[in-house]
């Protein structure tokens, strides 16, 4: 066809087609743009088929590093972990969260020489400030208060393996200084000591930040950035390599379904039986964005698995059926012609953040509970540093319903529940330092602090 376009046909009397979920009457024309998107494609509500683009060059052979999936940019970044895997230069990972980033800087340390030794996993954005320089780098018994010994700091622990720093523009002035002078000069000064020393760690770190903003803005050293980016890789959202989304689906399921037993549910049904997920399921996660990407499907094929239990089919909950039906993309187009997809009004970070700029008044406006998704909760309980009011308040919710929320997620740790020893244990290492104990054990302060008075720590 001319301009590129592919067009779809429904055989008369044929079998039910429906692309992006409108059902083909006729032909319909795609755009070049539309099947580099990806169209999804239904045959007699049993097949689905992703219709795009692929590179026919040859694939490289060798590790998959535990990375699911076979689209061409999943491929780029396998390349990507061969280049830099044996080389000392340190990496600076990029992508919106959930895109994975750990996970491939786990993979470039194992295919690499440091492999046998240790890999130290950093959030920067759990730290608090005022102890960043001493968890990083370590601090001498007596160097400031609740510092009843010395303490080795995460260089100390990954030295001569791999340490990973994620959110990685959350680091503060002083930390930034520090960190420059471990690429530069291969030092480090632990807070309280006299002389600096030597370390050697190969340095992997990692944002879904706009650091170059933040340099602009003067929050983050230029020559900082330029030395952590000694060699950038770009981690793909999931909307962009969409053929991976059934791949990972059929993955994270076979997990979760091993995990209760029912890993059989996912064979092949008898002739005249149907499958246990249905394929209009399927379809429309391929249609969904996705924009807490592959940590986002893993939830969603969790909940899929435990709201289906003991049914003879898979059943879509409803708290997935609001998420999919509040930001599917609109149908595009009809019988003959594609339709440019409506432009998305920007999101306000929180739903705190849209009643102040709507101007609406306190209690407009509120969300439910259920609307609140698992990995919305935990990034609300982090950004506030696990103080509930603070994260009730960005989340939209009352402070009862977000600990009702709380209670039902697993992920989510209590004081409560903490083994005696880990409490008393965390104590000691931490100095008592109340602080540093939330940010270490990840939960509320006040409950944390109810718990110590109960184990009689303090």
């Amino acid at each position: 066809m001319p301009d590129d376009r592919i067009r779809l046909e429904a055989a008369e009397g044929g079998s039910r087609v429906t692309v992006d979920g409108a059902s083909l009457e006729g032909t319909r024309d795609l755009s070049p743009g539309s099947v580099s998107r990806g169209v999804v494609v239904e045959l007699a509500n049993r097949v689905v088929l992703l219709l795009h683009r692929v590179d026919p060059s040859p694939r490289e052979p060798g590790d998959r590093f535990g990375l699911v999936g076979h689209s061409d940019l999943l491929e780029r970044t396998r390349r990507d972990i061969r280049r830099v895997a044996d080389l000392g230069t340190a990496v600076l990972l990029r992508g919106e969260t959930g895109t994975g980033k750990e996970l491939v800087a786990r993979a470039i340390h194992q295919a690499g020489d440091r492999r046998n030794q240790p890999f130290v996993a950093v959030n920067m954005a759990a730290i608090p400030p005022s102890l960043a320089a001493a968890e990083l780098f370590g601090a001498e018994r007596g160097s400031y208060t609740g510092a009843l010994r010395d303490r080795p700091g995460y260089f100390g622990s990954a030295e001569g393996g791999t340490l990973f720093l994620d959110e990685i523009g959350e680091a503060p002035p002083d930390v930034q200084a520090m960190l420059l002078r471990a690429l530069e000069a291969g030092e480090i000064q632990a807070v309280g000591a006299q002389q600096p020393k030597k370390t050697r760690i190969r340095l992997i770190t990692a944002t879904d930040a706009d650091l170059e903003a933040k340099v602009a803005e003067g929050v983050f050293r230029a020559p900082l950035l330029h030395r952590l980016a000694g060699y950038e890789i770009a981690l793909p959202p999931l909307r962009e390599r969409r053929d991976d989304i059934g791949r990972l689906l059929v993955h994270f399921l076979r997990e979760e379904l091993a995990a209760s037993g029912d890993a059989h549910r996912l064979d092949a049904p008898a002739p005249d039986g149907a499958p246990w997920l249905p394929a209009s399921v399927v379809a429309r996660l391929a249609r969904y964005d996705w924009p807490g990407n592959v940590r986002q499907l893993r939830n969603v094929a969790r909940q899929l698995v435990v709201g289906s239990q003991g049914a003879a089919r898979l059943e879509e909950a409803p708290a997935l059926d609001y998420l999919l039906q509040r930001a599917a993309p609109e149908p595009r187009g009809h019988a003959g012609e594609d339709r440019a997809a409506a432009p998305r009004p920007a999101r306000p970070e929180s739903a705190a953040a849209a009643r102040a700029s709507s101007g609406s008044p306190k209690g407009a406006g509120w969300r439910k509970p259920s609307d609140v998704r698992e990995e919305e909760l935990i990034d609300a309980l982090r950004r506030s540093r696990w103080d509930f009011k603070a994260a009730a308040e960005q989340l939209g919710v009352s402070r009862t319903s977000l600990y009702a929320l709380v209670e039902s997620c697993p992920q989510v740790r209590q004081a409560s529940h903490l083994p005696p020893d880990e409490v008393a244990r965390c104590y000691e290492e931490c100095g008592g330092h109340i602080d540093a104990m939330v940010e270490r054990l990840k939960v509320s302060k006040r409950a944390l602090q109810r718990r110590i008075r109960e184990l009689r720590l303090a």
